[in-house]
């Protein structure tokens, strides 16, 4: 992903079925702004896209300032293909190579939304911090056969 493609992610994030962000919401709740977001995405943020005929159908970043996954996004007309579990294992693979020990994300802790029982079943845990309706779910890098980070 690239600041020429925040258009593209910025419509997408106002489309999704759940935890639906309007462009105000980010900037009044999260402090984002496209940006705002080209620039962190000069030096700490990075981004990954899944494409259907140049359409952005979804999107993964995360903050490598500080382990956070910023956000996973799948466009509903492409929900359950499994692009949302591989976009977040592009992000996760990425902010556990630049160090961090554990990764972590705000997750919606509402039992009815897909989202919550989605990372609890991919390895995440909660912290038990919470702000708002969202929680905060941590993953602990994965360590390798031999019993030592990988």
């Amino acid at each position: 992903m690239t600041p020429s493609d925040l258009e593209a992610v910025f419509e997408l994030r106002q489309a999704t079925r759940e935890n639906r962000v309007s462009l105000q919401e980010l900037e009044e709740n999260y402090g984002i702004t496209r940006e705002g977001l080209a620039d962190d995405m000069r030096c700490h943020v990075r981004g990954w896209l899944a494409e259907d005929e140049r359409q952005v159908v979804g999107f993964s970043m995360g903050d490598a300032s500080n382990g956070e996954v910023q956000v996973v996004a799948v466009h509903p007309d492409y929900e359950g293909r499994g692009l949302g579990k591989a976009l977040l294992a592009r992000v996760a693979d990425w902010l556990f190579s630049k160090g961090h020990g554990e990764i972590w994300l705000f997750a919606n802790r509402d039992p009815a939304l897909r989202a919550s029982g989605f990372y609890r079943k991919l390895g995440w845990e909660p912290t038990g911090k919470t702000k708002g309706d969202e929680e905060v779910l941590r993953l602990p890098r994965p360590h390798t056969a031999s019993g030592t980070s990988g």
